[in-house]
């Protein structure tokens, strides 16, 4: 496992991208299961119902992200008709916003209906701040590693 250094921390995080798409996937499938476990997420998608498609192009990786009344619901295969779409052109650009907190730059392209943004916004904190965490410490809840 090839490791930099963390800003500010003591632990080393893991460079994302030298994973595999599969560890990669399981690594982000895990994120949003844990974001979806935040008490503050919950409430703010309570009344939601969006599905979201997200795309990394040059690895060739779509999943699917159903936000519906305070629950979020990951599905690898990508979803015909979309509320919103986020693109990243490259895993570089995807996996920096681990770096950024979240914080929407220029490289990402959103499309679809914008008033959404107020539903997904918080789960997409919660989610890059979850991802964050498990760079860090790439394990599940039994401690099965999810390389």
């Amino acid at each position: 496992m090839v490791c930099s250094p963390g800003v500010g921390d003591a632990e080393p995080i893991l460079i994302p991208c030298q994973l595999s798409k599969r560890a990669a996937r399981r690594i982000i499938q895990r994120a949003f299961v844990l974001a979806g476990r935040d008490r503050n997420v919950r409430q703010h998608i309570r009344e939601a119902r969006v599905t979201s498609l997200w795309i990394i192009e040059d690895w060739d990786l779509t999943w699917t992200l159903l936000v519906h009344r305070g629950r979020l619901e990951f599905d690898r295969r990508p979803t015909r008709k979309p509320d919103l779409t986020f693109t990243w052109r490259t895993a570089e650009e995807f996996f920096d916003y681990v770096e950024t907190s979240g914080h929407r730059p220029s490289t990402l392209e959103v499309t679809g209906n914008p008033a959404l943004l107020r539903f997904t916004d918080p789960v997409c904190q919660a989610f890059w701040a979850s991802l964050r965490e498990l760079l860090r410490k790439p394990v599940d809840e039994c401690g099965d590693s999810l390389l």
